[in-house]
């Protein structure tokens, strides 16, 4: 009897050990913290005592705000009232992966106008945001496009400033052929005599002139200049104004006969008593002076090309 009644008592107290833990493992558990997240069924909760508790809803879950001055009602509310930001409290049972799988979830209204300003204020920073962001976007590519601009201008600013070297090259080798203009070469001339208070062209000239002419037309960049000159013998402006008559006079053959081009002639030049050659004592010197140079030209730097 004394063996049975030890087994008897074995049993019995197993049975209650069992039991209690049982009892135990049954136990509500009981949560307060903010909601960090939620991804559906899900809530990542931060308590005192965990910064990630997992918190589980399901179809049984009571979700309400509790009311009344001691707190003691709730008004059942959905589960999509369970938003980041918002304090709640929970109970619930653990399961096999550590998550506590919530019976009842309950939080203030004072708590989730709160948790609704906190999102209102999140949605319009992140509108603003997005906004901001299209902006810079924008802006990018504003300012992607100015620099491809840019360097298009630089490309052809870059492609003027080898153009204008060129030019200058140019320029700086056409100063060095035509720099002086005046320092001619004379190749050819034909001096006219006239006489004495006298401008027209005696025929016997003019086919020296022609033959000047023919000679001048196998030289590279001819000019022909003519001057006319007058004896200093009697009136000063007079004698001028029969120079300018005489160089103009052997100009026209040369322009209508020889068939002269006007770019190929330079201005007839009235020299009037200037350049006196010949005695002006004698009747010979005299006559030497009343004269038409016409000279076959070709510029040296014309000349050396």
């Amino acid at each position: 009897m004394n063996s049975r009644n030890r087994i008897l008592f074995t049993v019995i107290t197993v049975l209650a050990v069992g039991t209690l833990f049982s009892a135990a493992s049954m136990a509500q558990v009981k949560a307060e913290g903010l909601i960090k997240g939620r991804s559906g069924d899900e809530i990542l909760l931060k308590t005192a005592d965990s910064p990630n508790l997992v918190v589980l809803l399901t179809d049984d879950t009571s979700v309400g705000q509790m009311q009344g001055v001691l707190i003691a009602r709730h008004k059942e509310m959905s589960m999509a009232a369970l938003i980041p930001g918002l304090k709640i409290k929970v109970e619930g049972n653990y399961n096999d992966q550590q998550q506590l799988v919530a019976t009842k979830v309950r939080f203030t209204g004072k708590d989730l106008e709160q948790a609704e300003r906190v999102q209102a204020g999140m949605h319009e920073t992140k509108l603003q945001a997005q906004k901001n962001e299209a902006e810079l976007q924008q802006q990018n590519a504003a300012l992607q496009a100015q620099n491809e601009a840019l360097k298009a201008q630089q490309a052809q600013l870059a492609a003027q400033q080898v153009e204008l070297q060129k030019h200058k090259q140019e320029i700086a080798a056409a100063v060095a052929r035509f720099g002086q203009l005046d320092d001619y070469y004379i190749r050819d001339e034909v001096t006219v005599l006239f006489g004495n208070g006298k401008t027209d062209v005696d025929p016997k000239y003019v086919s020296q002139l022609l033959a000047l002419v023919d000679k001048a037309k196998d030289i590279n960049g001819y000019m022909i200049e003519v001057k006319g000159y007058a004896s200093a013998v009697g009136n000063k402006a007079l004698n001028q104004k029969l120079s300018e008559d005489r160089a103009n006079n052997v100009t026209s053959i040369l322009l209508q006969q020889g068939k002269v081009h006007l770019t190929r002639m330079l201005s007839p030049g009235a020299m009037g008593e200037s350049e006196q050659v010949g005695n002006q004592k004698t009747t010979e010197g005299q006559a030497q002076n009343r004269r038409v140079v016409v000279r076959v030209l070709q510029n040296k730097a014309v000349a050396g090309v």
